[in-house]
């Protein structure tokens, strides 16, 4: 499961929404993020033993692909879309996106790259309990904006534009609380896309949903990646890791098959 909280628990968070965001990350990529994973293994330190969560993994992923990532638990999915996004580092091997070698930077550098680049959709979404859906996926646009010129209703109107495109701008001014389970989901979707990145990655999306909102998220990918950009998801679910485009399936660290969904 991808274990970054990307936002802080600040008691004052919504002051963040009256600040102008930070300024751009210098070198940022020019939106054509080829993956490349290059033998990479993961070993997780637990106890008096290690445990291998990946094991030499090659990979690479064009831009503009739609990947679906199967496999049991503990199979080694998650921690692959963790390396992906700059969360976890690899043990051995490297890990190249957009012409750039991820175990270079920093965390700080890190934290900002994703911040521009990466959409992050987690399976429970993550969505400030203090701030309605609006703020939700504005605050993005304070934390790490791609633009340090944004003012504060252009901020405004680029994450109501974002909630139309996941048909809840007639919710913006609710509190998760006030959602149902897929509503909050779709918020998320919005606030991952709210720096209009070129990845986006999503752990178990529908986990948590009904099987007809699981389609309305799907269809939203599709669209996603349809205009362009990177869609990569972990699934349990086979029906919704046949809408993919590729179907890489995982176990016991490694890649069992990796194949465009049509020819399975």
């Amino acid at each position: 499961m991808l274990k970054l909280n990307p936002f802080p628990a600040d008691p004052n968070i919504k002051e963040l929404l009256e600040k102008e965001p930070p300024a751009p990350v210098a070198n940022p990529t020019d939106g054509k993020l080829k993956i490349i994973l290059d033998q990479v293994t993961k070993v997780y330190p637990m106890g008096r033993r290690n445990y291998q969560a990946l094991g030499g993994v090659s990979l690479t992923i064009e831009p503009g692909e739609f990947v679906a990532i199967v496999g049991p638990s503990g199979s080694g999915k998650s921690t692959i879309l963790n390396i992906m996004t700059g969360i976890d580092r690899p043990t051995a091997g490297t890990i190249s996106i957009g012409g750039k070698d991820l175990s270079k930077l920093s965390e700080n550098q890190l934290a900002r790259w994703r911040g521009e680049n990466v959409g992050i959709v987690f399976q429970f979404f993550q969505l400030l309990p203090t701030l309605t859906a609006l703020e939700n996926v504005m605050l993005p646009l304070h934390l790490r904006g791609a633009k340090a010129n944004w003012q504060g209703e252009e901020r405004r109107a680029r994450a109501m534009a974002n909630l139309q495109m996941v048909e809840l701008s007639n919710h913006a001014h609710h509190l998760p609380r006030e959602l149902s389970g897929g509503e909050q989901q779709r918020v998320a979707i919005a606030r991952a896309l709210a720096n209009n990145p070129p990845l986006i990655v999503a752990d178990e999306p529908t986990g948590n949903l009904d099987s007809v909102t699981g389609e309305l998220i799907f269809k939203i990918f599709r669209q996603l990646a349809d205009e362009g950009k990177t869609v990569i998801y972990v699934t349990h679910d086979a029906d919704l890791a046949r809408q993919a485009r590729r179907l890489i399936q995982v176990r016991d660290g490694s890649i069992l098959s990796d194949d465009p969904v049509a020819s399975i």
